[in-house]
């Protein structure tokens, strides 16, 4: 009966979150309406467990979203996302449409930008690109998720998206952890992407089937709309990546620096500095970058806003972000700490008997699904399996740099379930529906979670990180 309640609590969430309902009020409601069939008391679990775990991830977490939140407000604002989106995509013209929003979006997500800012800075010229190229309007969200959901979120090392930020925390690595294991696996899944993506063009185009009639969310762009130059616009997610690049792997961090903060016997302290420099990385990249935006950008913002609205809107969003994610960490954390879903764990967990890193990759994928969330999947799963990884792959001399690479990489999978929010607002966005885009943004999904497991067993096969 647990397992039944369990499995009818994520039902009941799916269903909720995919008509539109806040996680934030109905993923402690089911929860513990799952909890209720294991003997949890229900007020207690609801402020002890939820919102502990709940808080735990705000507090390690918060600066980056909302760092990241202000830094893609202001490029929004400037234009200087627009002016990246619109230079790649001319730069490959619409011969290649596809392979140019792909490339777009992978530009601006490896320099720091979230995934719904470089949805909406590329939408306009990708829905230009495929009306003039004739392509089918609905391939669009497929081509988003292949150029933020892949390799550059959670595969190449140095990437500043946060889903490559929490196995920092867990495992005191950077996030240039593994870094050929995660360029040789994130090159081999845009290159099936790209392929996948052309062959279902060429599928279309076989059949007669065009750009389409659509009527929501349809833009024109201004051609003599007015945007900082490219060369301009791009510095800041340069000095996104060359800092984080040099206070991650150079610069010399002293551990004495959380000295004082552990006297003073403060809840959640980060027990080494290792747990925490990837964080206080990107902060001090992310922190210049918006100074550089700003100063750079600000003559090219419209009349109808300022660098303080941009400031405050980004500040605001990050909110929203934080806490819907929070949400389904807590949510997680009440599933998985209930007796019928560890029963479950301990069965999966011993599927991959001897290969740890599989055990890795599989509990990552159930966990993130569960939530539909990449980065609360991910920690919860190194949160309560975090040390038993770290043993499982220490006893037979895999690093922990490995296990940060195949966890951040598997944390990418099934979270992209329908009930996903950046799914959900990524087809608002394109002004599409899950019964017309899913399917081939699924596919993608499919190709991520292949490519995950991939990268298990070219570890074991090569040794190669």
């Amino acid at each position: 009966m647990e397992i039944v309640a369990i499995v009818l609590s994520l039902f009941l969430l799916v269903t909720f979150a995919y008509k539109g309902f806040s996680v934030i009020l109905f993923a402690p409601i089911f929860a513990l309406f799952a909890a209720s069939f294991s003997g949890l008391p229900i007020l207690p679990g609801y402020t002890e467990l939820f919102m502990a775990k709940a808080v735990t991830y705000i507090k390690s977490f918060f600066p980056v979203f909302l760092l990241g939140a202000v830094f893609g407000k202001v490029m929004e604002e400037t234009g200087m996302a627009r002016s990246i989106a619109m230079k790649t995509i001319q730069l490959i013209g619409k011969d290649r449409a596809v392979f140019a929003v792909v490339f777009a979006c992978m530009i601006l997500c490896y320099g720091g930008i979230s995934m719904f800012v470089c949805a909406f800075a590329v939408y306009p010229f990708a829905a230009a690109l495929f009306r003039e190229a004739d392509i089918p309007k609905h391939l669009i969200p497929a081509c988003f998720v292949a150029g933020v959901f892949t390799a550059t979120m959670d595969c190449y090392p140095g990437s500043p998206q946060i889903q490559n930020i929490i196995p920092t925390i867990y495992l005191g690595t950077t996030t240039f952890a593994a870094p050929i294991l995660g360029l040789i696996c994130g090159t081999i899944l845009i290159v099936l992407c790209l392929a996948y993506l052309e062959w279902r063009r060429k599928t279309f185009k076989k059949n007669g089937e065009g750009y389409g009639n659509h009527t929501i969310n349809e833009t024109v762009i201004d051609p003599n709309a007015k945007l900082p130059p490219w060369q301009l616009s791009i510095v800041p997610l340069i000095v996104v990546l060359a800092m984080n690049f040099y206070f991650s792997m150079v610069f010399q961090w002293d551990n004495a620096l959380l000295a004082p903060f552990k006297a003073m016997n403060l809840p959640l302290v980060a027990k080494d500095v290792h747990n925490v420099v990837a964080i206080w990385a990107l902060v001090l990249g992310l922190l210049a970058a918006i100074i550089i935006a700003c100063i750079t950008g600000k003559k090219f913002l419209s009349k109808n806003t300022s660098v303080k609205a941009a400031l405050n809107a980004g500040a605001l969003g990050s909110l929203l972000a934080i806490m819907n994610t929070a949400s389904e960490v807590g949510y997680g954390n009440v599933i998985s700490s209930l007796p019928g879903f560890l029963e479950v764990a301990d069965a999966l967990l011993g599927i991959g008997d001897g290969m740890p890193l599989f055990n890795v990759a599989l509990m990552v994928n159930i966990l993130a699904g569960i939530t539909g969330s990449a980065s609360g999947g991910l920690s919860i799963a190194l949160d309560i399996f975090g040390n038993h990884f770290l043993a499982e792959t220490a006893a037979v001399g895999i690093p922990p740099e490995v296990v940060h690479r195949i966890a951040a990489m598997a944390s990418g999978g099934m979270d992209s379930l329908p009930h996903n929010g950046a799914v959900i607002t990524t087809l608002a966005i394109c002004g599409l529906t899950h019964k017309e885009a899913y399917k081939d943004m699924f596919a993608i999904t499919l190709l991520k979670v292949v490519v995950a497991f991939f990268a298990v067993f070219f570890y074991m096969l090569t040794g190669i990180c």
